[in-house]
């Protein structure tokens, strides 16, 4: 392969980003749609051909694994080979492979078992009940999440300083408990795969200098998302002697909830010195008026690196700004819309429908459902995370090791076989005893049961042994497979009345096909069984499902991150919801909140729909709102105001650069509801509802110190502001 054909195609600043000296650092400050992608993998393959680099002297780091093993098969592709030993993953991919490759090193038994979400909720849950912690006071989400920031952040229990803060106090309790236990039992959860894969490259020099001098490049995808725990490790790797290449866009960085630090992108410069910084401005995806609006939005974040994107495709359709009474008004025009689309001949899938809150959902389905729109809620369960599949998966886990003790929990009594709660109880303590595991312990202990108990529990134990023994000549499919009968799992889901479509049988058929698609070489340092059970585990730990074809996409702002549509409707501009209510207060989130919206506005590709409602009933109430502050940001010469029977009010809107924020009608000595007006004892208030007529009319206005009140209409004697 020759410079040319690397370069084919490329504009000037992707082409000088690929072909940067392989001598130099570099910041890649990617716009949205400017085609990051195709330069990283661009990169790699001129690092391999043009400069002689080996496949295995690069580490390529992404955010999901969606992203890894599409820059594999571009890779493939581009250098017309396999390359299937490359250190190619998210971060928690990497830091899993570092830990099978060094278990002794990281203190871990070469078996450890990945410990998803669930299964680390379910821990906790446990050690809370047995050490009387009340749950009322102390969620266990609340706890979990504690202890999984504590991790992102790469602090140990006995790094936290308790002070005064009891929920602090209590929740070290259980972080200590579940730390002790997690070693016994050799478990990993996605945050100690970062933190202990860190510690065995920063104890062991020896170790961490082969890293060093193997990854003579380290390139990383979206920069800007990475935590703590994932700064600190790239900068480990780091020795000054090898070249970090990271592509990212401070104006998309919008995950600071889950720990994401933006600062880190601005500390690049300074921590792998020398560095240069090369922007793409250049993008492929929007139109003109799109990028324009969406420019002027973003220049509103003050500490920002700078770029403005553009394109040359033309300025395209203006934005469509919609004004609607209620969230039944605003889903009726965004349905009828999308009905039109469909109509003139564009595809389901093509339309996609973003929020910031999932609660918003429901009026939009309401609608699709009735005009027989097909659609899908993008972000649900992923395939390894259904119930079923992990039923199946414990089994495959327990059939590898017996000492799966999390495994064995969970279907000891799955399908159901006459094990209580009572006998499993008595299995946990006979191991907490004597230091075993469950599987162990209930084999010792089954001769001191009642003889029901005792027998339901040797035919478990002899079931999975016996599966163990027919499948150890068999390929991972044939494997899961005859676990899946023998176990009675096909038979319990073929006989769920629930299960009217028979999905969960066909996911556990789906499942077959999975372990004989699996590429075991990819994962060659361990069995490929556990190989397989620790994919799963992994791709857990995603976002979001691939969105089926042919169904309109529904999904909150978060999930629409590295996703395009032809057709977009952001819906719900209003303030206290988008922005949210939490950021108002907070400079550093209100920039985040603005930065979501400018992620929601680049994912349209052709037409852009923006929308706000006068009146909203959300959570149990109504609410009356303001549009958002971000439709006041964008000149109004991108944006087309409807004026139709889904209209709202007939008020202008302020034809300069500026959106009018009131949403008021014009004042014109007449009551109406959304209307602001003054009491002379009550003050400033929002007039809700009308009943009656004549002397008998009553207003019920919501005034903002005195609370809500139903007043005479003749005798409140109401001032129009």
């Amino acid at each position: 392969m020759n410079l040319s054909e690397i370069i084919d195609g490329l504009n000037n600043e992707q082409s000088q980003s690929v072909t940067l000296n392989d001598a130099q650092s570099a910041l890649i400050l990617a716009g949205a749609g400017s085609g990051k992608t195709r330069v990283l993998t661009h990169r790699i393959a001129y690092l391999v051909t043009q400069k002689n680099l080996h496949i295995d002297a690069i580490l390529a780091v992404t955010f999901t694994n969606k992203a890894a093993n599409e820059m594999r098969e571009r890779l493939n592709v581009l250098l017309r080979r396999p390359i299937r030993s490359m250190w190619v993953g998210t971060f928690h991919g990497l830091a899993h492979r570092l830990l099978r490759t060094h278990p002794a090193e990281a203190n871990l038994r070469p078996q450890f078992q990945i410990l998803d979400q669930q299964d680390q909720y379910r821990i906790i849950k446990r050690l809370m009940k047995e050490n009387q912690m009340d749950e009322s006071k102390f969620p266990v989400r609340k706890v979990q999440w504690f202890i999984n920031q504590q991790k992102d952040e790469g602090i140990r229990p006995n790094d936290i300083e308790v002070g005064y803060n009891f929920f602090i106090k209590k929740s070290l309790e259980i972080f200590k408990l579940y730390e002790a236990h997690c070693n016994a039992n050799d478990l990993i959860d996605f945050a100690e795969l970062l933190v202990r894969s860190y510690e065995l490259l920063k104890n062991n020099p020896v170790l961490l200098t082969h890293y060093q001098t193997r990854f003579a490049h380290i390139l990383v995808d979206e920069f800007q998302d990475t935590n703590t725990m994932q700064y600190k490790w790239i900068k480990l790797l780091f020795d000054g002697n090898n070249k970090v290449f990271c592509v990212g866009d401070d104006d998309q960085s919008i995950y600071g909830w889950r720990g994401a630090k933006i600062e880190n992108i601005t500390k690049l410069e300074t921590d792998f010195a020398p560095i240069q910084t090369i922007r793409l401005e250049q993008n492929y995806r929007s139109t003109g008026n799109i990028l324009n609006a969406s420019n002027a939005l973003i220049a509103n974040n003050s500490n920002r690196m700078g770029k403005s994107l553009w394109t040359d495709a033309g300025d395209g359709e203006l934005i469509d700004l919609y004004e609607a009474r209620t969230e039944t008004d605003e889903a009726d025009f965004v349905i009828s819309t999308i009905q039109k689309h469909l109509d003139n001949g564009a595809s389901a899938n093509e339309c996609a429908i973003l929020y910031r809150s999932n609660a918003q959902s429901r009026g939009f389905e309401e609608r699709l459902i009735k005009y027989n729109i097909p659609y899908i809620i993008y972000g649900g369960l992923r395939f390894f995370e259904r119930a079923e599949i992990k039923d199946a998966l414990c089994y495959l886990r327990l059939m590898e090791t017996t000492a799966d003790n999390v495994a064995f929990e969970r279907v000891v009594n799955f399908p159901t076989r006459g094990i209580g709660a009572a006998t499993v109880e008595k299995i946990r303590g006979f191991a907490r005893e004597n230091q075993t595991n469950l599987f162990q312990a209930a084999t010792n202990i089954a001769s001191t049961l009642p003889t029901r108990a005792a027998n339901a529990l040797v035919a478990f134990t002899q079931l999975i042994e016996q599966m163990q023994d027919d499948t150890k000549h068999l390929d991972l499919s044939e494997k899961v497979a005859h676990l899946i009968k023998a176990s009675g799992l096909i038979t319990h889901y073929s006989n769920d009345k629930t299960d009217k479509a028979g999905s969960k049988t066909a996911n556990l058929e789906e499942l077959i096909a999975a372990a004989r698609q699996y590429n075991h070489e990819e994962d060659n340092d361990m069995s490929e069984t556990l190989g397989f059970i620790s994919l799963a585990s992994l791709d857990s730990s995603g976002n979001t499902n691939a969105p089926p074809t042919q169904n309109v996409q529904l999904m909150t702002i978060h999930s629409a991150k590295g996703l395009e549509f032809p057709y977009v409707f952001l819906t719900g501009m209003e303030e206290d919801l988008f922005p949210s209510r939490q950021s108002k207060d907070e400079p550093h989130l209100m920039d985040e909140e603005r930065r979501l919206c400018y992620v929601g506005m680049t994912r349209a590709m052709k037409k852009l729909s923006l929308s706000f409602a006068i009146k909203r009933f959300l959570h149990g109430q109504s609410i009356y709102a303001h549009p958002s502050r971000f439709l006041s940001e964008i000149p109004s010469k991108y944006l087309n105001q409807i004026k139709q029977k889904y209209g709202a009010t007939s008020k202008n809107y302020q034809k300069d650069d500026s959106f009018n924020q009131d949403i008021a009608p014009q004042a014109n000595g007449e009551l109406s509801i959304g209307r602001t007006v003054k009491h002379a004892k009550f003050g400033f208030g929002t007039v809700l509802n009308f009943e009656g007529n004549g002397d008998s009319a009553r207003v019920q206005i919501k005034f903002k110190t005195a609370g809500t009140k139903w007043l005479i209409s003749t005798y409140a004697n109401l001032e129009f502001v």
